[in-house]
């Protein structure tokens, strides 16, 4: 049975919009990302299959995202964003400011990289995979509501980006990124950046 999982990330928070580090801090959507939240609605050929195929991250920015796009997602703990331990609160300038050389050194750990007390995106792929495993097995169309660690970390696991240089394509906030699950739940790209279609009438 073929199996596809639409990933979505959630409208900004005031801090996306200061630029910064979330990671697993709860912080709402903001006035404005509410509105952008409410005009967001998916494709007619990307919708879930059933109402058991709508899922969230457990932080409330997602789920207000869903709920505000129409969905009832069900909550999955694996779609948390990347933990950015001892950084989260910070400005990822004010960092590689205070400290350029072990900075870059880190980055240059691609899919090991991680902050102080955080999760590398190695990390993130191996929490996900029993979720696209489930998917895979389950078929048809799930949609995801969940954060541009998580949706990166995938992205790289299909394409098989290590991370250390610039990704071979770049994913676009307010789009759906499309991947075909295979046995096991590997992910293929199906479609990337495809625009939310705003609904009538929204602000």
């Amino acid at each position: 049975m073929t199996a596809r999982l639409v990933m979505l990330r959630h409208a900004a928070t005031g801090w996306n919009e200061a630029g910064i580090l979330q990671g697993r801090t709860d912080r709402p959507l903001s006035p404005a990302g509410a509105a952008q939240a409410a005009r967001w609605r998916l494709p007619e050929n990307l919708a879930p299959s059933d109402d058991e195929a709508s899922f969230s991250s457990p932080l409330v920015r997602c789920r207000e995202t869903a709920r505000l796009m129409g969905l009832r997602p069900a909550i999955e703990p694996d779609l948390i964003e990347t933990a950015w331990g001892q950084w989260e609160g910070r400005r990822l300038a004010d960092i590689r400011a205070a400290d350029p050389e072990g900075l870059a050194r880190r980055e240059r750990a691609g899919l090991d990289f991680h902050p102080p007390d955080g999760e590398s995106a190695r990390q993130v792929q191996a929490r996900v995979a029993p979720f696209l495993a489930r998917r895979a097995a389950a078929g048809g169309t799930a949609v995801a509501v969940t954060h541009r660690g998580v949706i990166r970390a995938v992205y790289a696991l299909a394409v098989r980006w290590d991370m250390t240089g610039p990704p071979p394509d770049k994913l676009r906030d307010g789009c759906a990124q499309v991947f075909s699950l295979g046995e096991g739940g590997f992910p293929a790209v199906s479609a990337l950046n495809r625009p939310l279609f705003e609904a009538p009438g929204g602000p």
